[in-house]
C-alpha cells in the first residue's frame, strides 16, 4: 500500500502540533485506518527507546501509541538533543552519530534529507495515512536553506500542509497571515488551510477573524480547537511544555499527602518520567526552578535525567541544592536519582574521553557509594519484569557510561537476579538507570505505598488511552476531519 500524507506545521513553537497530530492519529485509527506518525527532525532531550534499540522523540512515541503500533526509528529519523546553547547531539535512524555545533550541522542537511525521505517512503508502504509533524515555525526564513523539518521536507515530498496557530498567546491573525506572507509562492501552493488551537470561550467570537484571514490569504479554516483539559493527562513533550506548566502552576496538588520535589536542572531530560506521579490524586509533585530552595517538607526528592550530567551537577551546587539535599537527608527524607541523577548521587564521575566537555573528573554528591565512568556506546534498551519486593515494572535505559559500586550499597530494582541500581544501607537513598518506571502501575503503587499508606491507585496507561480517545472525539467534533483527509496527498 502507499499511504496518503498530510503535514502539520506551526506558526511558532509549542502551538500544539504534537497533541493535534496525536489526536488525529487516534481519530483516524477509530475510523479504521492504518496510521503512522512521522516527524522528519525533532529537537528534544525527551526521548523514547524503540524495540530495536534506537531512540526517537517522545512525542512520536505517544503518537505511535495513539496509532496502536510499536515505536520505530523511522517515525523520527533525525533527533537533535541539545547539550549547550550552540550545540547538540545528533541521532540519525535511532543511533548517535556525534555532537555538532549549529553551523556544522547545516552542512549535513543534504545527506540527512535523503535519510528522512527514505524513512518516509518506508512508512508510506505500511500504512493508509501518514500524519507528519513539523518543528518550530513554518516560516523560519533565515533557516530555510537546507531545511528538512518543515517546508523543505514538504516540497521535497510534495506533502500538503495544514498550519496550526495558538490563539492563547494572542496575535493570532498576524500569526497566520504573517506566516503565509513569508512563504514563497511554491510553498503557499502546498498549504491547504489552518487550524486554530487552544481557544477559550465562545468560538463564534472568532468568526470575523476567520473571515479576515480568508480575505488576506484565501486559506480555509479546518476548525477551532478549544483548550482541551484531557491534554494535561498526557506525557509532556519538551522543555517548553514543562516551562509552560510551571508558569501556569500545573503539576502540583496542594491536597496531596505525598510531597515530591524535582529540581529543574538546566538540561533536564526525560521528565515525562514524572507524569504518572503527578497524575496521582494523593501526590503533590513540584518542579523546583533555579533560584528556589528545595522544600523542607518534601517526602521525596527526585534527581532527574540530564543531557549534560557534569555541567548540571555543577549548577546543582551553584543553586545551593546540594546543601538543601543533605538537610533533607538528615531529616529522614527519601532521595531517588534517575539516570544522570543516579550518577550525581555517587562519589565521582569520570569523563576521560571528554564526552561532555573539558572536565575529566567531577566530584559527586557522595550520597551513594558508587562511581561512574562516562565512556563507550550509548546504552539503549527496554526493560520489563518483576522487581523484587516492588512488583511488575517496565521501562527503558538510555545513557552513556557505567556506574559501579565502591562500597556496601544495597541493590535497587533487582529484576531476574540483575540489579539496575544501588541503594543506601538504610534504604532511603536510591538510584537507577531506568526511565519510565513510574508508568508501571504495580511498581508505582508499591513505591508510593512505602512512602505513605494508600489504597488502590491510578491505572496510568488506561488514563493515557482514555485521554487520547477523549481528544480524538473532541477533534472529530470541532474539526472538519473529512476535509483534512481530502486535503492529504
Amino acid at each position: 500500500m502507499t499511504a496518503k500524507s498530510l503535514m502539520f506545521q506551526g506558526t511558532g513553537s509549542d502551538v500544539g502540533k504534537s497533541l493535534v497530530v496525536a489526536g488525529l492519529c487516534r481519530a483516524l485509527v477509530r475510523r479504521g485506518m492504518a496510521v503512522r506518525p512521522f516527524k522528519p527532525q525533532n529537537m528534544s532531550n525527551n526521548a523514547a527507546v524503540t524495540p530495536d534499540g534506537g531512540e526517537i522523540g517522545r512525542a512520536q512515541a505517544l503518537q505511535a501509541k495513539a496509532c496502536g503500533v510499536p515505536t520505530s526509528t523511522a517515525m523520527n529519523p533525525v533527533l537533535l538533543k541539545p547539550q549547550s546553547d550552540i550545540g547538540a547531539q545528533l541521532v540519525v535512524n535511532g543511533k548517535v552519530v556525534g555532537n555538532f555545533k549549529a553551523r556544522d550541522y547545516q552542512s549535513k542537511k543534504p545527506e540527512l534529507l535523503a535519510a528522512v525521505l527514505k524513512n518516509f517512503k518506508d512508512l508510506k508502504n505500511e500504512a493508509d495515512f501518514i500524519l507528519v509533524e513539523g518543528a518550530g515555525s513554518a516560516a523560519e526564513v533565515n533557516l530555510r536553506d537546507g531545511d528538512i523539518a518543515n517546508m523543505g521536507f514538504a516540497t521535497a515530498s510534495r506533502t500538503p500542509v495544514v498550519l496550526i496557530a495558538d490563539i492563547d498567546r494572542g496575535g493570532i491573525i498576524a500569526s497566520v497571515v504573517g506566516t503565509w506572507a513569508l512563504l514563497p509562492e511554491e510553498e503557499r501552493q502546498l498549504v491547504a488551510g489552518y487550524v486554530i488551537n487552544k481557544f477559550r470561550g465562545d468560538v463564534s467570537l472568532f468568526d470575523d477573524g476567520i473571515k479576515i484571514i480568508a480575505q488576506e490569504t484565501g486559506l480555509k479554516c479546518f476548525g477551532v480547537i478549544p483548550y482541551l483539559a484531557a491534554a494535561r493527562q498526557l506525557p509532556q513533550e519538551d522543555a517548553m511544555s514543562l516551562e509552560n506548566r510551571m508558569r501556569d502552576g500545573e503539576g502540583g496538588n496542594e491536597n496531596g499527602s505525598i510531597r515530591i520535589a524535582v529540581p529543574k536542572l538546566a538540561h533536564i531530560s526525560n521528565y515525562d518520567d514524572f507524569d504518572p506521579l503527578a497524575a496521582e490524586p494523593d501526590v503533590d509533585l513540584q518542579y523546583i526552578p533555579p533560584g528556589t530552595a528545595l522544600p523542607g517538607d518534601a517526602d521525596l526528592v527526585i534527581l532527574p535525567g540530564s543531557k549534560t550530567t557534569i555541567a548540571d551537577l555543577a549548577d546543582f551546587r551553584q543553586q545551593g541544592w546540594d546543601i538543601d539535599l543533605r538537610a533533607h537527608v538528615r531529616r529522614g527524607g527519601l532521595v531517588l536519582g534517575l539516570c544522570a541523577g543516579y550518577q550525581m548521587l555517587g562519589r565521582v564521575i569520570w569523563d576521560l574521553e571528554q564526552i561532555e566537555g573539558d572536565t575529566v573528573l567531577a566530584e559527586g554528591l557522595g550520597l551513594l557509594d558508587v562511581e561512574t565512568v562516562l565512556a563507550g556506546d550509548k546504552t539503549l534498551t527496554e526493560v520489563a519484569g518483576k522487581a523484587e519486593g516492588l512488583g511488575a515494572i517496565s521501562g527503558y535505559e538510555m545513557h552513556i557510561g557505567d556506574t559501579t559500586a565502591t562500597g556496601d550499597n544495597g541493590h535497587y530494582l533487582t529484576i531476574d537476579g540483575l540489579s539496575l541500581g544501588s541503594m543506601s544501607e538504610d534504604g532511603k537513598i536510591m538510584g537507577c538507570y531506568l526511565h519510565g518506571l513510574f508508568a508501571a502501575d504495580e511498581f508505582r503503587a508499591s513505591f508510593l505505598g512505602k512512602i505513605a499508606d494508600r489504597n488502590g491507585g491510578l491505572a496510568y496507561d488506561i488514563q493515557v488511552e482514555q485521554s487520547l480517545d477523549a481528544i480524538a472525539a473532541s477533534l472529530e467534533e470541532v474539526l472538519d476531519v473529512d476535509g483534512i483527509i481530502v486535503a492529504a496527498n
